[in-house]
């Protein structure tokens, strides 16, 4: 049958299913939106393939030979699941529907996923968004996901890449209490003397060495300190606890700064670095439910 179901013969062999149904070459056609004569020339094209007569026409009647009832009682079920297969597969092409899978970091789910979750479930009621939050950087195609939202410096090169936000800038900051018990750093190699708490970033061995900017480079300062977690809030809860030290994202503190309860340090050494970036891979045709997600993340005030 593999043989015999090649090229366009899936059209000859759905003809004689319709007409087998219908008993009819007029109604037959007419469901299929073709004319008599080729619907006629479609399926003694199929019979002659097969090798048998599928069919006795006589001038009034249609009816099945035997080996013509015995192959459209086993083809029928399939031809009409796989009917049903290409229009739900078309359903995809006329509207947004299905399953957005999107991995995102936390910081970035906050800015720009939740705000926009309420008004996107109402625009787009039959997509689901199955969102993961995690700050490790994985490929995000082997993965399995649709498109990601991270920081600029680790998006894949083959990724399409939409600015989100601003750049960033991390800050080192520390409590007064802190700074009065154990001094003040003048440049960001002071640090290796300091309690430092320190992040971990998911996915990889060691924690993240603080990086600085000098004379047109970046450069790391592997710190050491009594804390090491992987949730970026607890860091800035430890630091105004007097912990240590702390590397924030400088919007995350900036309340904290203006209120005094944070000291910005070393700030002639932060330089910004890309912000937030929406990525997914490059495709031809694309999902219209991944474009209603991309469109609604880019431009939130259009879902309302």
């Amino acid at each position: 049958m593999d043989t015999l179901l090649a090229g366009s013969d899936y059209n000859q062999l759905r003809a004689f299913v319709a007409v087998g149904e219908m008993l009819s070459f007029s109604r037959a056609a007419e469901a299929l939106g073709v004319s008599p004569s080729a619907l006629s020339q479609m399926v003694r094209g199929f019979e002659e393939r097969v090798g048998v007569r599928l069919l006795n026409r006589t001038t009034r009647s249609v009816s099945l030979t035997d080996a013509g009832r015995n192959l459209f009682q086993r083809v029928r079920p399939a031809v009409s699941e796989l009917a049903d297969a290409v229009g739900q597969v078309q359903r995809y092409r006329e509207g947004p529907t299905g399953t957005v899978r999107v991995h995102a970091f936390r910081s970035a789910a906050e800015t720009y996923l939740a705000p926009m979750l309420g008004a996107f479930a109402q625009a787009c009621p039959d997509v689901v968004l199955d969102v993961t939050l995690d700050d490790a950087v994985i490929d995000v195609v082997a993965a399995g996901f649709d498109a990601a939202i991270r920081i600029g410096e680790v998006i894949e090169r083959d990724m399409i890449a939409v600015r989100l936000g601003p750049e960033l800038r991390q800050i080192a900051v520390a409590s007064p209490d802190y700074l009065a018990a154990h001094g003040r750093p003048e440049q960001p190699r002071d640090l290796v003397e300091h309690r430092c708490i320190r992040w971990h970033w998911p996915g990889r061995p060691t924690p993240y060495a603080w990086e600085f900017f000098e004379n047109g480079s970046w450069f790391e300062v592997a710190v050491n300190g009594p804390l090491i977690v992987n949730d970026k809030d607890l860091v800035i809860r430890a630091a105004l606890q007097g912990v240590g030290i702390a590397f924030p994202v400088e919007y995350a503190v900036r309340t904290h700064i203006a209120e005094g309860r944070l000291v910005p340090l070393l700030e002639p050494w932060s330089a910004p670095f890309p912000g937030m970036f929406l990525c997914y891979p490059r495709q031809r045709q694309m999902a219209p439910a991944l474009r209603a997600f991309i469109d609604a993340v880019r431009r939130p005030e259009l879902l309302r």
